[in-house]
């Protein structure tokens, strides 16, 4: 088995380039000893020319597993280094970062072993249970290897390298396509089984190149990355578009809230992007008001709308927060605010970023009027190239005709408008939209008024059978008890339709999740939707 990298030209014909598979090496070059890394469980910093060094290293460990030309690694793990080590050497050596999510059922991550198929897989010790039963339902058999100790020195990879003594002398990188698969991401699963999106090298340099136009990022920015990086927010939102720039991610093996607050004073934290439930919590914990939040240039929500009361804590704190969009199958850093974007747009998730294209259309797939409601499409080259061993809903998402096609307008599933400034706001998934005495409702724009009610913690609306209108909402709340049907009637007069209110209440004291810090809506169906 070889020790050097085995490229590729892609079954579309696009040209091969060394440099398509050498991040870690180029940035080296450019920034050797530039903060790269930093390991907030250990306190361990890494430059960049650690991380080449580590990519070197595992890259040959790798190679000598024949993980190459498009074979898989997968990885069951927190956040951690190797998982950088992994993606980098990925790149070197030809192969494709299968990172599978640590939450998942066992049989469901088999399912996704299985169509995965890795030639190696990673653990981190905490999942070694979880895996092994997986791997009874998986029917695959690749070489497993071990992390170490969440709080060990992780420099050697001693449980992975068989003893052999580490070699970080420069691996050379083959030639790789643009098109060449990159990155295997599963999606959220809430319709069934979970499907890989096939990125390709194309789509996260793309990706890259959106978020650092739209968004400013600078080689200086640094962030709390505190996305699972077997998400796409993980490794597109802010850590590979960092990795671009030369900036500093920093990470942790668990989320805490305070810990986040302290990254970005001790660090000075530059930019920050977090779903809507880790921003609440960010403003609800007893260190928000004495954090120093100063260097913060921007704030971004993505992952679902967030309230217009969390907006405010963040701007009543001089940190502009405003909200994003993106999705597994394209970006997901798809639009951006204007530079002096007005307050009023805050409800939005702004523009189109450079190198995207936005349109609402109907059943049909014709484009909507201004103000009107329909699916969003996107198009651009940092869209996936389609899921793994699935062509028809390949076709179907990515408007893929034959399997060769290149794609091209991605169905999001998700109900928007655009206004006459070419702002657009997501409406919600087109699934949970419902139809009340003849009247379409959109539960996001019902849940962002019922959240501004002072005993309202976290809302979700959804629509119930009712026999005198077909379908009304019931908005299920954590919050205070006390709160009535009436009490919210009365609220929600003179800011919503009369069709639009709910006209059923129910209460948990914790919403289901699912994914990262994503309300599953489908358990709330299951166990309120009478």
């Amino acid at each position: 088995m070889s020790s050097e990298g085995g490229g590729r030209v892609h079954e579309h014909g696009a040209r091969p380039y060394e440099w398509v598979g050498a991040w870690s090496e180029r940035r080296a070059m450019l920034s050797p000893d530039r903060t790269a890394v930093l390991d907030a469980t250990t306190n361990r910093t890494y430059t960049y020319a650690d991380l080449d060094a580590r990519a070197n290293r595992t890259a040959r460990l790798l190679a000598d597993y024949d993980v190459t030309g498009g074979e898989r690694v997968a990885v069951v793990s927190r956040n951690r280094p190797e998982l950088f080590d992994l993606f980098f050497a990925c790149g070197k050596t030809g192969g494709v970062l299968a990172p599978l999510s640590h939450r998942l059922a066992a049989r469901e991550l088999g399912e996704l072993l299985a169509d995965a198929d890795p030639a190696m897989l990673v653990v981190e010790a905490p999942f070694a249970d979880l895996v092994a039963d997986a791997l009874e339902h998986s029917g695959i058999d690749p070489t497993v290897r071990s992390l170490p100790a969440a709080d060990a020195d992780s420099a050697a990879w001693p449980e992975l390298s068989d003893g052999r003594p580490a070699d970080d002398s420069r691996f050379r990188v083959g030639e790789r396509s643009l098109d060449d698969p990159c990155l295997f991401l599963h999606t959220g699963g809430s319709t069934g089984v979970p499907k890989e999106t096939v990125l390709t090298h194309g789509s996260v340099l793309w990706n890259s190149i959106n978020t650092i136009t739209a968004w400013g990022l600078r080689a200086d920015d640094v962030t709390p990355m505190v996305f699972p990086l077997f998400h796409t927010g993980g490794w597109n939102v802010l850590t590979l578009p960092l990795f671009h720039m030369g900036g500093t991610v920093a990470i942790a093996r668990t989320f805490d809230a305070g810990e986040v607050l302290g990254l970005v004073e001790s660090q000075s934290a530059s930019v920050l992007v977090a779903v809507p439930a880790v921003l609440r919590m960010m403003t609800e914990h007893e260190e928000w008001a004495s954090t120093d939040l100063s260097s913060l240039r921007f704030a971004k929500s993505g992952g679902g709308p967030c309230r217009d009361a969390v907006l405010d804590r963040w701007w009543e704190r001089d940190v502009p927060l405003s909200q994003g969009y993106g999705l597994t199958e394209c970006g997901p850093n798809n639009f951006t605010m204007p530079d002096g974007w007005p307050r009023e747009k805050a409800g939005s998730v702004g523009v189109p970023a450079m190198h995207v294209d936005a349109r609402v259309v109907d059943d049909d797939g014709c484009e909507v009027g201004v103000g009107e409601v329909g699916e969003l499409e996107l198009a651009s080259p940092h869209a996936g190239d389609g899921y793994w061993n699935a062509p028809a809903e390949s076709r179907e998402a990515f408007g893929r005709t034959t399997e060769s096609d290149a794609g091209g307008w991605v169905s999001t599933g998700d109900l928007a408008r655009v206004d006459a400034d070419g702002y657009y706001y997501i409406e919600g998934r087109k699934k949970n939209m419902f139809v009340s005495g003849g009247e379409n409702v959109y539960p996001a724009a019902v849940e962002n008024a019922v959240a501004d009610h002072p005993k309202v913690e976290e809302v979700v609306v959804i629509g119930v059978s009712d026999a005198e209108w077909g379908e009304v909402g019931k908005a299920v709340v954590r919050g205070d008890r006390s709160l009535t049907l009436d009490a919210l009637e009365e609220f929600l007069e003179g800011r919503l339709a009369r069709f639009k209110r709910p006209r059923r209440l129910a209460f948990v004291e914790e919403m289901p999740m699912s994914g990262p810090s994503k309300i599953d809506r489908e358990a709330i169906r299951d166990r309120f939707g009478d």
